[in-house]
Formats: structure tokens, C-alpha cells, sequence
């Protein structure tokens, strides 16, 4: 089986350790993984904003960069869900519009070829290769966030808490309010500060409050706004993505 990793702007640029730690996972189960590197942002920054027409450009791209794989695998529910959930929507809005047929046609063979073959990495494990232990090792007290792309967008339902749940050594730990947003929303904190920051500090007490000293999730961007409202917080609570610990073993703990 031979995937693409969809490493996602957020982790090439600010958590590499993250994208790593995918490779690392997926080898030692066996999987043959791949980075094309002609992979550039799905576009989501873009669409969210209400760029469409300019998104496009990447959605194109990104479905020539990935063609030929069996599988699709990104450590990003929300980029996971740009890909299945929103591309099938701009080429759905593209064909309503005047413009050239050939331009319509090649948006929804690009929404077609990469949709159906992206998997989040926890949909992948348990979906595709059916394993819920991945012989991950990781001695620390745990509580999970669920994303809002991930839970609501994806449905990832349980199946990140039933790999958390194989860890060895692993505690975790129940997070009072977690379908609750954590605040970051990608634009929404740039548009909404005060809101984003006021949801941030909630989404923080909780964690706290649950007496874990990490808190893991599927997206890097939500850990991001989650880190940094406990580092000015003072907190000793560590983010970190939940392709980490999974990678983690009892040779070598990340």
C-alpha cells in the first residue's frame, strides 16, 4: 500500500516534528509513505475567507500532486475536511456559472480524483488498516479535544479516543466541555479576537480542570491557539498532536 502524506502548510511550517512523526507510524505499520513534494496549501485560508475563484488554483494543483496514490493521509482534520467536504462544493458552484466548460469540468475531476482517497490519520488507522493498538507507548496523563472539523465535518466520532485508549501507559482523562470550540476557527480568531481569546480561556480552565498534563488533538492549528492561551496562562500543560503519541514507543518517546 502506497499513501501521500498531505502534511498540510501548518505542520511544513511550524510542526514538522508532527509530519515526522506520521512517517514514522505508518512505516512501522507496514505502510510505504511517500511526500510529493509539489504539494503546496489545499486552500482552505482562501475559501474560508471567501476567495473562491483563487481557490481553485491550489485545488488543481493539489489533486495533481497527489495522483497515483492508493491513499491520502493528512495529520489535519480541517484540511482533511477542505478536501472532501468543500472542493465537491466549488466545483458543484462552478458549474452554475459562465464560464468555460472545460475549466468546470477539470475543477470536478480534481474534487472526484482526491476526495474519495483522503483519509484523516485516525480515520486511516481504524478505517483502512484496521488497527485501534498501534504499539504506542507514551507514560502521561492525557485529555482529549475534539476538533470541530473532525467532529462535526468528518465525524471522526470515537475513533482518536479508541487508539488513546491502546496507549501504554497512557492515562486519560475526561475533558468537561469538549465539543465546545476551542476558539481558533482559522480566521475567525483574526477577525474575532476577543471572542477567539474569551473561548480559548474556557476551552484551557477545562483542561486544567481535568488534571491531564497534555492535551492532544487531530489538528495542530487548534493546538496552536490551545498552547498559547496556556503558555500566557502560566499553565505546565503541553500540546501535542495526537500522530505523536502514537508514534511514541517504549524505545523512543516523543
Amino acid at each position: 500500500m502506497r499513501v501521500g502524506l498531505f502534511v498540510t502548510c501548518v505542520n511544513d511550517t511550524l510542526y514538522p516534528g508532527t509530519g515526522r512523526a506520521v512517517v514514522s507510524l505508518l512505516e512501522r505499520l507496514g505502510v510505504e509513505v511517500d511526500f510529493p513534494a509539489a504539494q503546496s496549501c489545499c486552500g482552505q485560508p482562501l475559501f474560508n475567507t471567501g476567495y473562491r475563484h483563487r481557490t481553485e488554483a491550489l485545488m488543481l494543483r493539489h489533486a495533481a500532486a497527489f495522483r497515483g496514490y492508493d491513499h491520502i493521509v493528512t495529520p489535519s482534520a480541517s484540511c482533511a475536511a477542505m478536501v472532501r467536504d468543500a472542493y465537491p462544493r466549488i466545483a458543484a458552484r462552478a458549474a452554475t456559472e459562465n464560464r468555460p466548460r472545460r475549466e468546470s469540468e477539470e475543477l470536478a475531476e480534481a474534487a472526484a480524483s482526491v476526495g474519495p482517497r483522503t483519509y484523516e490519520l485516525t480515520e486511516f488507522l481504524v478505517d483502512v488498516l484496521g488497527v485501534s493498538d498501534v504499539g504506542a507507548f507514551f507514560p502521561h496523563t492525557v485529555t482529549y479535544h475534539p476538533t470541530c472539523h473532525g467532529l462535526r465535518v468528518l465525524g471522526l466520532g470515537d475513533r482518536p479516543r479508541r487508539l488513546l485508549e491502546h496507549v501504554k501507559g497512557l492515562q486519560l482523562r475526561e475533558l468537561a466541555g469538549a465539543e465546545e470550540c476551542c476558539g481558533f476557527g482559522g480566521t475567525f480568531a483574526v477577525k474575532n479576537p476577543a471572542v477567539s481569546a474569551a473561548m480559548g480561556a474556557d476551552k484551557t480552565r477545562a483542561i486544567e480542570e481535568s488534571g491531564a498534563r497534555a492535551v492532544c488533538a487531530v489538528d495542530n492549528s487548534c493546538l496552536l491557539h490551545i498552547g498559547g492561551t496556556l503558555t500566557r496562562e502560566g499553565s505546565s500543560v503541553r500540546p501535542v498532536h495526537i500522530a505523536e503519541i502514537l508514534a511514541s514507543t517504549e524505545g523512543n518517546v516523543l
